[in-house]
């Protein structure tokens, strides 16, 4: 098993901090680095500790579920597909696509069915920054609704949850869920006090610099930025910064994210294989309408992609259309396709970038059950080779991000 540095080094931490919870050093916290990512601090394991990195860290590899009924090559464990939104007009609005993760949350806290809800939203201290919280209103939630293309570590701040035997919902990234999937292998805790497991689709978490780079280009000096929003307020809404006289201005999703943040995505993120939540009970996305297979990002009324990869992510699901939380129709597994054809490649360009890793660096991520590489058959053998060359040469670096 790599150490702590010959993971951060290659490339291959997620930032989730599933390894700070996990060994419980003082020590051993996520910190900020240069390059605007959280990572872990370098510091020697015993042996013991080792064993702990190995079982939680899933920067390292991931084993997936591709022996189970109902998995989807591209789209992991499917037990059901629709397209909905929250009923609530201001949480559909505030939510980044059609508020349902927000709406479920605000209902699971509400029914009592759990204490509260972990999840990020931005920090204090700083707009820019992402700050792992315990959402336990209905005001708490709609704080942190919106995406947040910053980086987060959200498994860092569990454990004083898990100690006080509180019982609550997590939402977070792929990475993350993947990560507690891995904690609770060896903690029981998790499964009796985290009952759902809630993901959204991601594209790659951007560093600090990326934020940093859209205020420039907003004209908002960092120091003067009272508040910042990636998305949110309308489908896909608006990048905007408020400063401290009021004034705010702003540029739309597929500038911020498409010609900017985009730009600043962490090494591990492009070589990874799971941007759907496979691990979770439930994950959300934006289901995009689009033309030519391409999302033409207008704005529209929110409308999220839901896919229930469980049973109680499925009973979670009709229990929130019982109760009118939300709103649903059935899509067809096809249709996701369309509506996210960026995670289509990704998947299938996994193996690809995965072996290039391993011929520029001698070392690699280890993901079975997945079906990577029946995907990398299935693709064009020339963008296949595009996609090891180029990450090939983003790999010979001395570090990686």
């Amino acid at each position: 098993m790599p150490s702590l540095s010959h993971i951060v080094d290659n490339g291959l931490c997620t930032g989730c901090g599933a390894c700070t919870a996990a060994i419980g050093r003082p020590d051993l916290a996520m910190a900020m680095t240069d390059q605007g990512y959280l990572r872990p601090a370098p510091v020697e394991l015993a042996a013991a500790e080792q064993r702990v990195l190995e079982a939680v860290c899933p920067g390292v590899g991931l084993q997936g579920k591709a022996s189970e009924p109902g998995y989807h090559p591209l789209w992991g464990p499917v037990v059901s597909v629709a397209t909905g939104y929250a009923t609530d007009p201001a949480v559909r609005y505030r939510g980044s696509s059609g508020g349902v993760l927000t709406a479920l949350a605000i209902g699971l806290v509400a029914s009592g069915e759990v204490e509260f809800v972990l999840t990020n939203g931005a920090a204090a201290d700083d707009p820019i920054n992402n700050a792992t919280r315990a959402a336990a209103t209905r005001d708490d939630l709609m704080a942190t609704a919106g995406s947040r293309y910053a980086p987060s570590s959200p498994l860092a701040a569990i454990e004083p949850h898990l100690a006080a035997g509180r019982r609550f919902a997590f939402i977070g990234k792929p990475c993350d869920i993947a990560g507690l999937a891995r904690m609770a292998r060896r903690d029981p805790r998790i499964d009796a006090q985290i009952p759902f497991r809630l993901a959204f689709f991601c594209a790659g978490v951007p560093s600090r610099q990326g934020t940093l780079a859209v205020l420039q280009a907003l004209g908002v000096a960092h120091e003067d930025c009272a508040s910042f929003q990636y998305r949110g307020d309308g489908w896909p809404g608006l990048a905007r910064a408020r400063r401290h006289d009021g004034s705010e201005a702003s540029m739309d999703y597929n500038s911020s994210w498409g010609t900017i943040l985009n730009r600043h995505l962490q090494f591990r993120c492009k070589i990874c294989p799971d941007g759907t939540g496979e691990f979770a009970d439930l994950s959300c996305a934006d289901a995009w309408y689009g033309k030519d297979g391409y999302p033409d990002f207008a704005e529209r009324d929110g409308r999220s992609l839901i896919v229930a990869r469980t049973a109680r992510g499925r009973a979670l699901l009709e229990r929130a259309l019982d109760k009118g939380w939300i709103a649903t129709e059935p899509l067809a597994v096809g249709e996701i396709a369309r509506m996210q054809p960026y995670q289509v490649q990704r998947k299938s360009n996994a193996f690809a970038r995965i072996a290039a890793v391993l011929l520029a660096r001698g070392t690699r991520p280890r993901f079975r059950g997945m079906k990577l590489f029946g995907l990398a058959l299935s693709e064009s053998k020339v963008g296949q080779l595009r996609n090891a060359w180029g990450t090939w040469r983003r790999s010979r670096g001395k570090t990686l991000n």
